[in-house]
């Protein structure tokens, strides 16, 4: 029969290999075990020194990139954009002073800022849907030419005809005004509107009125291309809708485009990835330019150089991001030579469809 000495024999046992265990932990591998994290900080320390070096030598390499970027401008912008008017339309969260900066460069390009389009947060807001329907078939000289057409989509296609130019300002080859006498398919279409009633101004308007869009200068009727200003990333952080937000402009873009003779998208290198809106475009494969790095001196230029080279109908996809077909155009495009504009794309809402398919064929 077990008895109370058994069991008070055994906890003391139990004490004592206690006693052995922590006298042999503090004593016999203190010193091992001590040696080894000490060893394991230093490298840690260490290699926390190389990566602040490399961070440091990579700053100084794009704040020389862009120095570099900034004393080049001039040769690389020449006549690019010669006696082209261009919009710049920013995205709901997209940053003023990168909009500033790229206007800047659009003169630089012998282009001129025609005005500026700001996208309200209102406009992309799921409630609004309807009512940006709504407004959009409104506007339209031809609202059965929309149907089955998306809601941005329609509005997409309303604004950028209300930015385009109009033929009667436009140009023979010769730069003389008198124009050739031929029209294409965009300027009967632009024809077609005048007899309507179309009035661009008013279009504009209308939209201004309604709360989603603001608009500073007189873009109306004289716009030949168009940057798109992303949303900046950091603005967009954390926002659940993100995704949504970002699929609803890149459509909204890609009807812009299909309005006006040449587009670029320009945006912050996160923009590129997930769920941005440069992502998001490049997903679906968009027929017009785009631009990752834009804030940057030297993304700004690529930007222009960019809308050049879609202005003659083959923009690409430039910066860092994934999918990009070059950090910039290559060859650059060349100096326009004339005044004249080159053929606008269909402007049917569909219209983008023959140059993507021309694109997949190279």
């Amino acid at each position: 029969m077990i008895d109370f000495r058994y069991h008070l024999v055994s906890i003391i046992a139990v004490f004592l290999a206690l006693t052995v265990g922590l006298v042999l932990g503090t004593t016999m591998l203190q010193d091992p075990l001590l040696n080894t994290l000490q060893n394991e900080t230093a490298d840690l320390r260490g290699q926390t020194e190389d990566l602040r070096t490399e961070r440091d030598v990579a700053d100084r390499v794009n704040a020389g990139g862009d120095q570099l970027a900034d004393a080049a401008a001039e040769d690389l912008l020449h006549d690019r954009l010669r006696d082209l008017d261009v919009v710049l339309v920013q995205a709901p969260g997209a940053d003023a002073d990168t909009a500033a900066a790229l206007g800047d460069r659009i003169e630089e390009a012998g282009g001129s800022v025609a005005g500026r389009v700001e996208v309200r947060s209102e406009f992309v807001d799921p409630a609004n849907t309807a009512f940006v329907d709504e407004l959009s078939l409104q506007v339209s000289a031809d609202p059965g030419g929309l149907e089955g057409v998306g809601t941005y989509e329609k509005a997409g296609t309303e604004i950028g005809r209300a930015l385009a130019r109009g033929p009667e300002r436009d140009t023979d080859a010769d730069g003389d005004g008198e124009g050739d006498g031929e029209k294409d398919d965009k300027d009967e279409k632009d024809d077609k509107d005048e007899k309507d009633g179309h009035d661009p101004a008013a279009t504009l308007a209308t939209f201004v009125e309604g709360g989603l869009v603001s608009v500073h200068g007189d873009p109306a009727g004289t716009v030949d291309a168009a940057v798109v200003l992303a949303p900046a990333s950091a603005e967009q952080a954390g926002h659940e809708d993100r995704e949504a937000v970002n699929t609803v402009l890149a459509a909204f873009t890609a009807a812009l485009h299909g309005r006006v003779e040449g587009l670029v998208l320009a945006g912050d290198v996160p923009s590129s990835r997930g769920h941005g809106m440069l992502a998001r475009a490049r997903a679906e494969e968009a027929v017009f330019a785009t631009v990752d790095m834009a804030g940057r001196p030297m993304g700004d230029i690529v930007a222009v150089l960019a809308l050049a080279e879609d202005i003659g109908g083959d923009g690409g996809a430039y910066g860092v991001g994934e999918g990009v077909r070059g950090f910039m155009p290559d060859p650059l495009p060349e100096p326009r030579e004339s005044a004249s504009p080159s053929p606008s794309p269909s402007p049917s809402p569909g219209g983008d469809e023959a140059r993507r398919a021309s694109r997949e064929g190279e």
